[in-house]
This record gives structure tokens, C-alpha cells and sequence, in this order.
């Protein structure tokens, strides 16, 4: 369903300028958009919270895996004109600081505590279990939704979610870290870290809803639709009462898919390469008063290729995953426009304070070469160049999952090193652009004092002279680790934050008084053998130069500074699981069963709360009943076009087929037909040894094929779930694209798991 789908947006003049620049003659676009912007004549004294519009309403806005310099405001060649006029009319930080990875910076966002302290240590895919209960996931204080509900607003949240352990996405919940049981009132989106952008599993309220079928959907358009739908009905039906809105974009987060018109507004843009292209950002950044005039450019990643050290067919696939990337930036600042555009229509423009951020710097998940399937790079498979170019042209499409290469990725965090989980300035540094119509009174200029992610909540609370409850729910919240910068936004003299620990994956990081000590932790090996590093952040703004050696007495100090922080903070204990992190069953957990039964007429079962049969033995068994020959379709299927496993009836054999979405995988097909009547179904896996083992297929008790799956998923299955009878979303078999869900016409009641050991 579309709401809104006739609002205005900026004009296509403005979205469409090639040459558009923060600074200088050729601010059309933003000229434009400023027009529609109030006046300081207009604008209300809001301090006071008085006015006769109520309180002030208050907005997130989320970019994902979005690096410092994506944004036109922030240096870039990307057409960000929406973003770009908050920039312009509020302020733009340049040392806004967040966790490198997605759910604990919006734990620490929503909450304004830090992320170990509120149990949000590592993403919500990985529940570690009772001995790390900083990683456990589901926030342990209360949302900034919750305490703005106890004070009359009404909440709203769209988009990603990702505060939820993810194994209990369930259809059937546990519900305690859901959006409303959060504290927001209404919420439209999807529960994990990512969803395909045309059919994303969604989540209304507490429903999980079937994935859209109109072939013009989505999702960012879908989330700023429902939250114009949301913002619309209040003002219309209580005009003074004010909102709170939560707008996490999956933009930029892998996959990058966005209608094709968007690529193609970037066609040609690229040709010059990523080595060009940093350099140009770099140099507009200082232009632009971003980044000192004295910055210096950190040297290209060990495992970047210079540009013209590639293929021209290495080039030609690049290009078009950046032009996927930078079109689908462009789509998401479009749908910010469509929101700004409604606040304007609405009369709601000048009592709303805006924060804009992206969770994380850019991800170098892609390494080398990008990919076109998220499922198979985490199980660490990533394509051949001939592969991607046979799938050229559908990078963007629904077809594919893409994500760009690691040298795109440094363009994006520009000028630091580092990337996406990393402590460097690359995972942290991010945009920060606040909007506030009234407190701050030189619109268009920068701030350089260093602010932390969480911050952000309490700063909401000094501007609006709220005193978070110490108890909500009948639970006793902790004191906020996040310090207000109300003052800043009235001051470009007033002062930022002077110490910011980091830690993920084991990586760690201290910030203190413009110095800053960062241990690049290698996997699997001691801590105390990790690399330190010390950089003089006042002076060395991009992380160039490494002084450890040169003052190893300020590093010995930042390194005690950064355990009483960590102590302080419950960042222990250390681990640096990450992949395995899918793997882990924590023992009161939903997948720590060994006996599932699934019945026909459940909606679809999450992945994540799937029983989990990665490496090890298990048995699948399907009691059926078919009354004639033409009774086929779908029993039992479990993932997508990413891969998988489904078994099915055709032409009257049963097929059993693992996938792993555009690798191939393994097939058995009966060698005798499924009978008319009662029969069972049984599928059997006898695991041999990592990560592989023989499959055999059984109709009632007799053997009817088999085979040997010789290299199956190590970490994760797909981002798709469990269907009983059909295959919704996507189809793990393209056997039967062309089907629908392929629904059995037959009996079927329920599926049983057997899992060993």
C-alpha cells in the first residue's frame, strides 16, 4: 500500500544538478529547499517548550553504514540536496563519534548510555550468553521512546530495528525488545540487521505482515510513507500533541538495490576510479571547512588495488556497483525530502528538532570485489570477476544482494582509515547534522567538538527541561553515560565531550583531551599481543601519523585510561567472536532445543529463530497425504534466492535441493514417485566432518536417493526463513520461480526437526 505517494519533493531540477556544492554560486538545490524553511520572523521562541504548538517534536533520522563523506554537505559528488539543507539551516558536526557496528550505536543513541553498560556490546545476531552478558542484546535501560511516552508524545519508529536478539524475531516473539515494547506506540519496518529493499521482511507494530507483491515498492519509500501517514494522523486528530520519530533508512546497508533510474543518474560519474575520487573529497573537505587545511591523506588500504592497477573489467563492474551505491543515496535523501516536505505542509517544520547521523563509517564487507549475495560472504565466499560480470546488469535489482568493494568503502570514510568494526576513525567518525529551528543562530556553520552517538538523547532532554525517570516500568534505569551539547548548538564555544572509550570484535580505542590510542586486535590471538597505536587527533585529524613509538609514556597512560573506562562501562569480558557469533546456542534460548515441530499455518519463522542445523546431524520429517497426481507444491522450504534448503513434489517425485543462491548446490531427487495416500517424508543429514556430510531422502522408510553435500553453510543459512507448505518471498529453488509460492495441494500438518549433536 502506498500513503503520500503525491507529496512533493524537491524539484528534479535540484535532485538531478551534477554540479551542486555545499558552498558557493551553485546552491540551487538548496536554495530551493530553504525557501520552504521558516523564517527567523516566523519562527516561534520553542525554549520554553510553551508555544501554541505544544512541546517540541523530536526526529532520528538513521543512515546505515554511511561514511563521512557520502554526503554533498560532507565533501561528496553524491545528490544529497534534503540532507544538505538541514546542513545548511541547522549544523554539521565534524567529530561526531558512534560504536563501528549497527545495534550498539542505536542502543546507545535511543537509550543515551553507552553500549556495553545497556547490554548492546556487539550486534544483536550474536546472543554470547550468560558468561558475556554485555552481549547478550535487547537494551538493559530505557528508550528515549519510553520516557517521551511517559511525558504525552506519541512514538513512532520506521526502518531497521536491530534491537532485538535476534532469535527472538519470532513470529511468536519473546516480544520484550520490540519497538512497542520499547516504548513506541506504532512501528513499520524490519526486525533484523538487513532485509532486501523490494520484498524486506516486515513487521507492523507487533505483526509480522507477508512481503509486499507491487513491483514499485520500496522500502525506503515505504518507511517515509507510513511515518508521514503517522505524523499526519496526530496533527490531524490532536493538532498541540507532539511526536517522537525514529527513521532508520536500510540505505546504505548491503543490498544496494534502488529503481534504475537512479543508477543511471551516476552513468560516466565514476569512470575516473576510486583513487580520484578520495582525493577529491579529501580536497573539497578542506575546501569546505571540514577537515583542516593541514589533514593529511592516510595511504590506501594493504588490500585496495590502485585504480589503474585493475582490469578494465574489474573497472566496469566497480563502477556500477558505486553508481548502485550512489543512486540508492540519492533515492534515501529523496524520501527525507518527502518528509521535510510534509512537516512543511503540516505546519510542524518549526517546532521540530532534527538529528541526522549515519550508525557506523562504510563497510568493507565487499573486500576485494564486491559481492551480489550477503549469505555467501558471511560464510566467506565471494565471487569471481566472471561471475560478477555475468550479473552486471542486475546489481541494483531484486535479483541480487550487492554490496560494493572495500575501495569504494574508503572513498565513503574519507579522510580516515579504517572501516565498518574497526576502532579507527573509519568505523566511528561519522555525519551528525542537527536541525533546530530556533536555538541555534548561526545556521549553515560547523562544530568541531567531539560528541558521542549518546549524547544525542540527552541533549533532547535539556532542550525540552525533561528529567529522565530514575524508575520506568517498575525497573530502576541507570544514570546516563551520555552528556548533553544543548550548549553547543547556541555556542560554537561551549565544550564537547574529553573522553570516549571504543571496543569491538576486540578492537579498542580511547579518546582523551585530543589524543586518541587505538589496539588493531588480530583474531584468535592474545590480547596483549595487539599493536597500539597513538595518534594526536587535535593536530592529526585523519589518523596519518602513528606517534606510539614517540611517546610511548602518553600511550602507557590512555592505555590505563582506556581499562577504568572499560571497567566502569561493563566492557568485559573481551571476545572477538563475529561470524561464530550465528553459531552461538546459548542454553535458555529458543534454538538450544533439539526437537522442533513446525505446523502448516505459521507464518513465516525468521532465520534467526529457526531451528539451527548448520554443521551438524539433524532430521527433517513430513507426514503428507495426496489424493491424486497433481497434488505438488512446496512442503517445507527455508531461505531464498541467497540460499537454502526446500523440499518439494514435482511431477510426482520428491526433490530435496540445497542452496547456496548463485554458487549452485546439491540436489536429490527420489527414484521412485510419492505416493497416492499417506506417506512420510524424511530427510536425514549425517554430518562427516566440517561443514559437510551425506544426505539421504526417504518415503516412508524406504531409501529413495542421496548424496554428498561437500561444502554446506559455516555461519549463516540465509535472511530468509521457514515456510510450511509454500515458499513465500523469494524461492530457494528457481525449479519453481515462475510458481508463485508453489503452495502443496495436499495434506500437511506439521514438520519435525530432529537436531543431534
Amino acid at each position: 500500500m502506498n500513503y503520500f505517494n503525491k507529496l512533493s519533493v524537491l524539484s528534479t531540477a535540484a535532485v538531478m544538478a551534477s554540479t551542486l556544492t555545499f558552498n558557493g554560486d551553485s546552491l540551487a538545490a538548496i536554495h530551493i529547499a530553504k525557501e520552504k524553511g521558516p523564517s527567523k520572523k516566523e519562527s516561534k521562541s520553542l525554549e520554553n517548550n510553551n508555544n501554541e504548538k505544544g512541546p517540541m517534536n523530536v526526529i532520528y533520522i538513521v543512515l546505515d553504514d554511511s561514511g563521512f563523506s557520502d554526503l554533498g554537505s560532507y565533501g561528496s559528488e553524491i545528490q544529497t540536496p534534503n540532507m544538505d539543507w538541514l546542513a545548511q539551516n541547522g549544523l554539521r558536526y565534524n567529530n561526531a563519534h558512534v560504536t563501528p557496528l549497527c545495534s550498539p550505536t542505536r542502543a546507545a543513541l535511543l537509550t543515551g548510555g553507552n553500549a556495553h553498560e545497556v547490554g548492546v556490546g556487539t550486534v544483536e545476531n550474536f546472543d554470547l550468553g550468560p558468561e558475556f552478558p554485555n552481549k547478550r542484546g535487547g537494551t538493559e535501560a530505557a528508550t528515549i521512546a519510553e520516557v517521551l511516552s511517559e511525558k504525552d508524545y506519541n512514538t513512532y519508529a520506521v526502518g531497521k530495528w536491530h534491537l532485538t536478539p535476534t532469535h527472538q524475531t519470532s513470529p511468536a516473539g519473546p516480544f520484550d525488545h520490540w519497538p512497542l515494547q520499547k516504548g513506541f506506540h506504532q512501528y513499520y519496518g524490519f526486525l533484523e540487521d538487513s532485509s532486501h529493499q523490494y520484498k524486506p521482511d516486515l513487521t507492523i507494530d507487533n505483526t509480522q505482515i507477508p512481503s509486499p507483491m507491487d513491483e514499485n515498492y520500496h522500502f525506503s519509500e515505504a518507511i517515509v510513507e507510513n511515518a508521514n501517514r503517522y505524523i499526519t494522523n496526530l496533527e490531524s486528530a490532536y493538532p498541540n500533541k507532539p511526536f517522537f520519530l525514529y527513521l532508520a533508512f536500510g540505505a546504505q546497508h548491503s543490498p544496494h538495490q534502488v529503481p534504475q533510474k537512479y543508477i543511471d543518474m551516476y552513468k560516466g560519474v565514476y569512470d575516473k576510479g576510486w583513487d580520484v575520487f578520495r582525493q577529491e573529497r579529501f580536497e573539497k573537505q578542506k575546501e569546505l571547512g571540514l577537515i583542516p587545511k593541514d589533514s593529511k591523506l592516510p595511504p590506501r588500504a594493504e588490500d585496495v588495488k590502485a585504480w589503474n592497477e585493475l582490469s578494465g573489467t574489474e573497472k566496469r563492474i566497480f563502477i556500477r556497483f558505486q553508481e548502485t551505491y550512489a543512486g540508492m543515496l540519492t533515492h534515501a535523501d529523496e524520501q527525507v525530502g518527502k518528509l521535510l516536505d510534509n512537516l512543511r505542509r503540516t505546519d510542524q517544520l518549526d517546532n521540530t528538532m532534527i538529528f541526522l547521523l549515519s550508525d557506523n563509517g562504510a563497510s568493507a564487507s565487499g573486500r576485494e570485489t564486491g559481492f551480489l549475495n550477503f549469505t555467501n560472504a558471511i560464510n566467506g565466499w565471494y565471487p569471481t570477476i566472471d561471475e560478477l560480470a555475468q550479473h552486471y546488469k542486475e546489481i541494483g535489482s531484486g535479483k541480487v544482494w550487492p554490496d560494493y568493494p572495500k575501495g569504494w568503502a574508503q572513498v565513503s570514510n574519507t579522510p580516515f582509515r579504517g572501516f565498518k568494526n574497526s576502532t579507527f576513525e573509519g568505523g566511528v567518525h561519522v555525519p551528525l547534522i542537527v536541525y533546530h529551528p530556533t536555538l541555534i543562530k548561526d545556521p549553515g556553520s560547523i562544530r568541531s567538538q567531539y560528541v558521542n552517538s549518546s549524547d544525542i538523547t540527552p541533549t533532547v532532554y535539556d532542550i525540552l527541561g525533561i528529567s529522565p525517570p530514575r524508575v520506568i516500568k517498575g525497573e530502576k534505569e541507570l544514570e546516563l553515560s551520555g552528556k548533553s551539547f544543548k550548549g553547543l548548538l547556541m555556542n560554537r564555544e561551549a565544550a564537547g565531550r574529553d573522553t570516549q572509550y571504543f571496543e569491538t570484535s576486540g578492537h579498542r580505542a580511547i579518546y582523551h583531551d585530543g589524543w586518541k590510542a587505538v589496539a588493531d586486535h588480530k583474531k584468535g590471538e592474545p590480547y596483549e599481543k595487539d599493536r597500539w597505536f597513538l595518534f594526536h587527533i587535535d593536530k592529526d585529524f585523519s589518523e596519518s601519523t602513528d606517534l606510539a613509538e614517540k611517546y610511548p609514556e602518553k600511550l602507557k597512560h590512555l592505555q590505563k585510561m582506556w581499562l577504568k573506562e572499560a571497567e566502569k562501562y561493563d566492557v568485559f569480558p573481551l571476545t572477538d567472536i563475529f561470524e561464530e557469533g550465528f553459531l552461538s546456542i546459548p542454553p535458555d534460548t529458543i534454538r538450544a532445543k533439539k526437537h522442533y515441530t513446525y505446523y502448516r499455518g505459521m507464518d513465516r519463522l525468521t532465520d534467526s529463530a529457526a531451528a539451527p542445523v548448520i554443521n551438524r546431524s539433524y532430521e527433517i520429517k513430513i507426514p503428507i497425504e495426496r489424493k491424486s497426481q497433481h497434488e505438488d507444491g512446496v512442503l517445507l522450504a527455508h531461505g531464498g534466492f541467497d540460499g537454502g534448503y526446500t523440499f518439494y513434489i514435482w511431477k510426482n517425485k520428491l526433490v530435496y535441493e540445497y542452496s547456496m543462491g548463485n554458487r549452485g548446490g546439491y540436489k536429490i531427487v527420489s527414484d521412485i514417485n510419492v505416493p497416492i495416500g499417506k506417506s512420510v517424508v524424511t530427510y536425514q543429514f549425517n554430518k562427516t566432518g566440517p561443514d559437510e556430510g551425506n544426505g539421504v531422502l526417504y518415503i516412508d522408510s524406504q531409501k529413495v536417493g542421496a548424496t554428498k553435500l561437500k561444502d554446506t553453510h559455516r555461519y549463516k543459512l540465509s535472511f530468509e526463513g521457514i515456510d510450511v507448505g509454500k515458499d513465500t518471498k523469494t524461492p530457494v529453488s528457481p525449479k519453481y520461480a515462475d510458481k508463485g509460492e508453489f503452495v502443496f495441494k495436499g495434506a500437511l500438518t506439521k514438520v519435525e526437526y530432529t537436531l543431534r549433536d
